[in-house]
């Protein structure tokens, strides 16, 4: 069983400093590099759950719901996700995320 504790914890803390951050930071750009991360979560996880069938793109529902967006999306994955590596590597890309987008 693998342990996606570390994604959850990380997933959770980026969609925290999301929704703790003003408007303008939003705007900024931070809200777009959450949808960009949440959009590849979703792939990762759709990829894992039907392979060799084409990834669905999770649509821009707006800067106040990207906080929601990463977190589904991040969850989704942490379902599927096969091996403590791949752990590893999507705790690296949200993190990553984390301070493109500057929260």
């Amino acid at each position: 069983m693998v342990d996606t504790t570390p994604l959850t914890r990380a997933v959770e803390h980026f969609a925290d400093r999301l929704r703790a951050a003003p408007q303008s930071r939003l705007q900024r750009g931070a809200a777009a590099e959450a949808l960009e991360l949440a959009r590849e979560l979703a792939r990762r996880a759709q990829a894992l759950e039907e392979p060799g069938v084409e990834p669905r793109e999770m649509p821009d529902a707006g800067m106040f719901a990207a906080a929601d967006q990463i977190t589904v999306a991040g969850h989704d994955l942490a379902v599927v996700i096969p091996a403590d590596a791949d752990v590893e590597e999507a705790v690296r890309l949200v993190e990553e995320a984390q301070k493109r987008a500057g929260v």
